[in-house]
């Protein structure tokens, strides 16, 4: 389980062998069924959550409305970081939709870390600046792209997901209605059966 967490600290630091055990010393692997809530609204976000084996959604609520602003799977981050960071309650709900395996770090086990080893707060600044992009770049497509450009982005970098997902989750996060989800997905599999050597 190291393996993948050493595998994205790399993404942004080679990081000394001390600095990480100390960072592996202070996580809690956490195991979890499908749908339980890790967050809820109102509560104070106490983790960030590394995925090391299966998914979890991060959604508000508008009304009795879900809209879901972040799936999440092996190798990723979650978390309601405004509340992480600020200590403020969660506007946000974290749920796993498989179940799922983590690695999670307690705010103040990081802010420990962070006083003693300089190269841990250095990856905390980078993975939150990647974070930051990462948001800034999928809010552009969600308004530079249409509704058939927006579905066909995102099954052609994470096809996987259209078998692991539900499909009312994946259309609330895509900002697609169920029925033009269901229709842009019927449209696919007809086009690729006509087209056998697309499969």
């Amino acid at each position: 389980m190291v393996a993948i967490l050493q595998k994205y600290i790399d993404q942004f630091i080679d990081l000394p062998a001390e600095e990480l055990e100390a960072l592996i010393n202070s996580i809690e692997v956490r195991q979890v069924d499908k749908k339980v809530r890790l967050t809820d609204i109102g509560e104070s976000e106490k983790y960030l959550y590394f995925v090391i084996k299966g998914l979890a959604r991060k959604f508000f609520l508008k009304g009795k409305e879900e809209i879901i602003t972040q799936i999440a799977k092996e190798g990723e981050l979650i978390s309601s970081s405004v509340s992480y960071f600020s200590g403020m309650p969660s506007t946000y709900v974290i749920e796993t939709i498989e179940p799922t395996t983590f690695y999670s770090l307690a705010h103040d086990r990081a802010e420990q870390l962070y006083s003693r080893y300089p190269k841990l707060e250095r990856l905390s600044r980078l993975i939150i600046t990647e974070l930051f992009l990462q948001k800034e770049v999928w809010e552009l497509e969600r308004i530079r792209y249409n509704t058939k450009e927006r579905f066909l982005r995102f099954m052609n970098d994470n096809p996987e997901l259209f078998q692991r997902v539900p499909q009312k989750y994946l259309a609330s996060y895509l900002n697609i209605k169920p029925e033009t989800f269901s229709r842009l997905k019927h449209l696919l599999r007809s086009k690729k059966s006509d087209a056998p050597y697309l499969k």
